[in-house]
């Protein structure tokens, strides 16, 4: 034993030793971590903040879009995002299983509430995964619809709470407003990005900003009670208010939704103005389409009214004849030859629309009659070319009109020959885009003064309510002087109320004056020239009401509407300018215009007074005497003596010899009739409107007993009656001239 001792005590002290220098080493390291703080060169304290500290995402709400009344138009709403559990492990006890037991029942009933075919719900479901989602089916899934799929209680099945962009109004200014699409990001956050319209070009302003929120909690992420906090708040996205008028948008959207369904044309573009502050008050296309489920967006990508620029057709005559009355150039009463015109011996000639003419007639008539050659004529010898350009420049015709929505286009003056100025001046060849005619129109109706247009009232703060910009009106030119806007009024509202010679008569509404221009656009053929179909054009109308003083400019085309004949494509135009205007003027109070009721007086008893001395006195008191008969004195009258008779109302005059027919061309039955009572012939008439065919020569002898035959027609029948007697003849020679690219009005 005791030889044993030594080792025994040489063991001892190697572990003494060993442990003691353990002992050092630990002490230095504890030393070492307590003055340095770090582990490996990794703080402890970042560590245990690490293991400790949780983060929560605060998200910023995307701004609301309204109309100028404050109705919501786009906003952030709260949608639910639809998840499966899958994983048996979630469920620890059996009678409250927490993942999905039942694939198939499961899909069944899923399938009720989600667009997704049940086998593909299936398939998700017997996956092997922790939990499942349904891609864009199961997203977005209103509060509703979530509270019945829990009343189901099937296991596992639960939501993730989520926020969609919601558009209330459905198909409303659709491209004006635009839409935000979801763009999902590798942290599993999300945001809005705007792809078109509003939402795009203000995406910076109408975007938040996410915040978050950093708290210290125990080892299983509950808030520990003394715990810190830091908060970060979200900065919700600025709100915009619209100029559009929702109540305006809506008359806008019914008046196309009824012409889509009956004319089915390839087109509708239409946009509401208020010339005074260049407000827009409503603006639509067809085709459109849905903003929350993008329905019929892959027909139309563009707002057209902005974007797409195209051959205006007669509205654009309006600035002509503006540039003409400003220059001192244009006399309603000078004459011209209608029919055709050459700019040069070398140019092909231009045609009126009817290609003959209405022979020789006055400026003024031309400019109702929307004939092409008074207007190539203002533009080349009256204005001369280099100032009617400048013109084009004045009324903004060359360049965009800066209204803030995304992707504008200018269009394009075509004025490098003779033959391309002239046309430029009835608005064949030269493209421009809608919101060009109506940033123009509001000189016209706005005393010359020339309004930039614009969709954004004003930006607000979200959150304070402080307005961050706010859009005053803004004049961009004053191309004309206020009397000339006032002379171009009262010439396009004979446009509209002439009868006989007006285009626009389809345009009137009843109680207000409308100012205005029809234009009937050809559309060029992309294998060379212009279509040539009876349904191939881009007919249009420019009008302003009330006409003294407008307070609303409207403008309205439709490309290529299902109708027998040109000629009647005013008539879904109508359908969509008439209810539009009068509505929108009800709705804002406009008060219906004064009309001067014409005058009336007692027509005086002129049987026995001379011929020449009686039409005298009924010119004077602007009244028309038709005279029957080469007789010196007046045997008979009508209307009678003592009847009270309007202003402009025809007088019959029968005088003493023999009676002669007039040309009763143009004439309504009712002053026919007045005729054939005086004379005793026997009336017989077939259709309505105005007579366009007599069986009586002008100035056949006129007896009683006979029969006087009148054809009537409306306006639309006779033009295209005109039409028709026309193309079996002039097939091979419209090939070739201008006139077959020349807008019908």
């Amino acid at each position: 034993m005791n030889k044993k001792q030594p080792y025994m005590n040489f063991g001892a002290a190697g572990l003494f030793v060993v442990f003691g220098l353990l002992f050092f080493i630990l002490l230095f390291r504890y030393f070492s971590i307590q003055f340095t703080g770090e582990v490996g060169s990794q703080p402890l304290a970042a560590k245990a903040q690490q293991k400790y500290s949780r983060t929560g995402n605060l998200d910023g709400v995307r701004g609301v879009i309204y109309d100028q009344k404050g109705e919501v138009i786009a906003e952030d709403t709260t949608s639910y995002t639809l998840i499966a559990i899958l994983d048996k492990k979630m469920t620890t006890n059996p009678k409250k299983p927490n993942h999905v037991t039942d694939p198939e029942k499961t899909a069944r009933e899923l399938s009720k509430f989600i667009d997704m075919e049940e086998s593909k719900i299936y398939s998700s479901l017997t996956k092997d995964q922790f939990q499942v989602e349904f891609g864009k089916a199961g997203r977005d899934i209103s509060h509703q619809t979530k509270t019945e799929i829990e009343a189901l209680k099937l296991p596992g099945i639960t939501f993730k709470r989520d926020s969609k962009r919601f558009y209330p109004n459905g198909i409303f200014a659709s491209h004006l407003v635009g839409y935000a699409d979801r763009i999902d990001e590798k942290d599993g956050t999300y945001n809005y990005v705007g792809k078109m319209g509003i939402e795009q070009s203000l995406n910076k302003e109408l975007t938040g900003k996410d915040g978050e929120i950093n708290y210290e909690s125990d080892l299983w992420g509950y808030l520990l009670p003394n715990g810190e906090q830091k908060v970060t708040p979200a900065e919700n996205g600025n709100d915009v208010y619209l100029t559009i008028d929702k109540k305006i948008q809506t008359f806008l959207e019914d008046a196309m939704n009824k012409v889509v369904e009956e004319y089915n044309p390839k087109k509708i573009i239409a946009i509401v103005a208020d010339p005074k502050t260049g407000e827009i008050l409503a603006m639509g296309q067809r085709p459109s389409f849905h903003p929350k489920t993008k329905e019929g967006i892959e027909n139309s990508w563009h707002n057209e009214a902005v974007e797409t620029s195209f051959e205006p057709g007669s509205t654009m005559k309006i600035f002509t004849l503006a540039a003409a009355i400003e220059e001192k150039k244009f006399d309603p009463n000078e004459l011209f030859q209608s029919g055709s015109y050459r700019v040069t011996s070398k140019d092909k000639a231009i045609h009126d629309h009817n290609r003959s003419g209405w022979g020789t007639i006055s400026y003024l008539e031309g400019v109702q009659r929307s004939s092409n050659v008074a207007f190539a004529k203002l533009a080349n010898e009256k204005l001369g070319f280099e100032k009617f350009r400048e013109y084009l420049t004045k009324f903004g015709l060359d360049r965009p009109t800066g209204i803030d929505l995304p992707n504008e286009t200018s269009g394009k003056i075509q004025f490098t020959w003779p033959i391309e100025k002239a046309t430029t001046a009835y608005g064949q060849g030269t493209a421009i885009t809608p919101i060009q005619q109506i940033q123009a129109a509001t000189a016209i109706a706005n005393m010359g003064k020339m309004m930039k247009p614009h969709v954004v009232d004003k930006v607000v703060n979200h959150d304070t309510g402080e307005i961050i910009r706010d859009n005053a009106p803004e004049v961009v030119e004053t191309p004309i002087s206020a009397e000339t806007a006032k002379e171009v009024l009262d010439i396009l509202e004979t446009v509209v109320t002439n009868e006989e010679t007006g285009t626009g008569n389809r345009y009137q509404i009843d109680g207000y004056s409308v100012a205005g221009k029809t234009g009937t656009a050809s559309i060029p053929d992309p294998k060379g020239g212009y279509l040539g179909g009876q349904e191939d054009y881009i007919f249009s109308f420019l009008g302003m009401a009330p006409a003294d003083n407008p307070k609303l400019v409207v403008y309205v085309a439709v490309q290529q509407p299902e109708i027998e004949h040109y000629s009647l494509g005013s008539i879904p135009v109508s359908m969509v300018f008439n209810p539009v205007m009068k509505n929108s003027l009800h709705y804002l109070n406009i008060q219906p215009s004064q009309q001067e009721k014409a005058s009336t007086s007692k027509l005086d008893d002129f049987e026995g007074e001379a011929v020449t001395e009686t039409i005298k006195k009924l010119e004077e008191q602007e009244l028309k005497a038709v005279v029957l008969g080469k007789g010196t004195k007046v045997t008979g009258q009508l209307p009678a003596a003592g009847t009270n008779i309007l202003e402009g109302e025809k007088i019959i005059l029968q005088t003493d010899g023999e009676l002669n027919a007039p040309d009763f061309t143009g004439w309504s039955l009712r002053d026919v009739m007045k005729v054939a009572k005086l004379t005793g012939v026997k009336l017989n008439s077939t259709g309505s409107g105005y007579v366009v065919k007599q069986n009586f020569k002008e100035g056949a002898l006129l007896r009683k007993g006979d029969f006087l035959i009148v054809d009537l027609k409306t306006p639309e029948e006779t033009l295209k009656l005109e039409e028709e007697n026309k193309e079996v003849d002039e097939n091979s020679e419209l090939s070739e001239e201008v006139a077959e690219d020349v807008p019908f009005d």
